[in-house]
This record gives C-alpha cells, sequence and structure tokens, in this order.
C-alpha cells in the first residue's frame, strides 16, 4: 500500500522573505517608515482578517492604510495597492530549494496552506524552485489562518496517511495545526519567545529541515505501531 506522506507549508514568511517585501514596499511610497510602519502592519493585519472574509490585496490594502492612518502619515493616489502589486516579487529565501528538493527526492508530497488569493499565489508558484503538488488558499475556504478551514480542506481533498506543517507564524499555523493534531516544524526566523511547546520541533531556517522532517516522521510511525 502506498503511503501518501505529505509536507504542507505557509508560504509568506516561511518560503517568501514576506518582511523584507513588505518593507521594501513600504520604502517606495513612505521613505524612511519601513521600519516603525511594520509592527502597525501586522497588528493591522490580523484584525482586518478578523473582521470577515475579504480578498487578500484588500485585506494588504486596508491594513496598510490603517498603519500609516494610525502613524499620522499619508499616502499619494494608488499607493495603497504597493504591496499587492509587488508581492509577486518578494524574495525566496535562499535555504528553499535544497531543503524542499531534498524532502521531494525523499518521497514527501509538498503543499501550500496560504492566506493568499489564487492569482497572487500563482506568480509566486512560478518562482518557487522545487515544484508544490497541492495549494489551499484563503479563497479557496473563506477563511483566513488561524481559523481550521485551510487544514479541514486540505485534508478532505488530500486524505494525507501523514501529515507535518511547516512554518513560521506561530500564531497563524503552529498553534491551530497543534489543536488539530498536525504535528508541526516552527521555522522561527525572527527568534520569536512564543511557547514552543505546541509545536514538535522548532529551525531558524529551512537548512535542517530534512532531518528534522525525518525525525518526526519517524516518531509518528513509532506511535502509529504502538
Amino acid at each position: 500500500m502506498v503511503v501518501m506522506r505529505w509536507l504542507t507549508f505557509d508560504c509568506y514568511g516561511t518560503l517568501v522573505d514576506w518582511r523584507a517585501g513588505i518593507a521594501g514596499a513600504i520604502k517606495t511610497v513612505a521613505p524612511g517608515e519601513s521600519e516603525r510602519l511594520l509592527p502597525m502592519y501586522y497588528r493591522h493585519e490580523v484584525q482586518v482578517q478578523a473582521e470577515g472574509f475579504r480578498p487578500y490585496r484588500e485585506v494588504l490594502h486596508e491594513a496598510l492604510l490603517r498603519a500609516v492612518a494610525e502613524a499620522g502619515l499619508t499616502l499619494g493616489p494608488g499607493a495603497g495597492w504597493i504591496l499587492s502589486d509587488t508581492l509577486p516579487d518578494w524574495p525566496v529565501f535562499p535555504d528553499v530549494g535544497p531543503a524542499l528538493g531534498k524532502l521531494r527526492e525523499e518521497g514527501w508530497q509538498l503543499g501550500i496552506l496560504s492566506n493568499i488569493d489564487p492569482d497572487l499565489f500563482a506568480q509566486t508558484r512560478q518562482r518557487l524552485p522545487v515544484p508544490v503538488d497541492a495549494v489551499v488558499t484563503a479563497q479557496d475556504v473563506g477563511s483566513y489562518k488561524p481559523a481550521h478551514g485551510h487544514f479541514l480542506r486540505f485534508r478532505e481533498k488530500y486524505r494525507p496517511d501523514v501529515q507535518v506543517h511547516v512554518a513560521q507564524s506561530w500564531f497563524h499555523d503552529v498553534v491551530p495545526a497543534n489543536r488539530l493534531g498536525i504535528p508541526a516544524i516552527w521555522i522561527n526566523r525572527l527568534g520569536d519567545d512564543d511557547d514552543p511547546s505546541v509545536a514538535s520541533a522548532v529551525l531558524p531556517d529551512l537548512r535542517e529541515l530534512p532531518a528534522t522532517v525525518s525525525r518526526v516522521a519517524a516518531s509518528l510511525e513509532q506511535d502509529r505501531r504502538s
């Protein structure tokens, strides 16, 4: 019997440098203000997503405008769309190709569970150095992580025998995966001090991901047999 082994990933922040992309975009419309606006933007994005579903490009737009207003700044006409306009060019982390390439060689199928619009991700997908086998977006499920819609839709559609989730966001990904009984590997690129106990493993980047996935998978197999 073929065992369906899946690694699911958050994309932006885990595979794509979301922070650098946003900071670079802000610099083009509010020079010198990226450092001040970034934490405001993060907070407003979570609030906008929690207010009800809207396309992610609208979330990006509204959250940026709220951050700019909080900072007492103004943007030029149309500048509020700078994040969705530049998102397809946000940089892929250099550790993505070697790590995901190795995992694919080891027989893992790769999926993306992302708070993104399908057309925006389609442009990012072309730039990923390794192909992915499945994608579930916020638009597919009508909700944003940390809601469980992405995880439940993936489980229903692809029926994995083994699933390990890999993500940078403790709030959006690691916590909901843990609540659903899905082992999560937390890629703590920013050195956040959230509770690591909800993750099966914690790494600073993807360089040791293949070896870590092997250990987590071996533990899961042992649990299944016992």
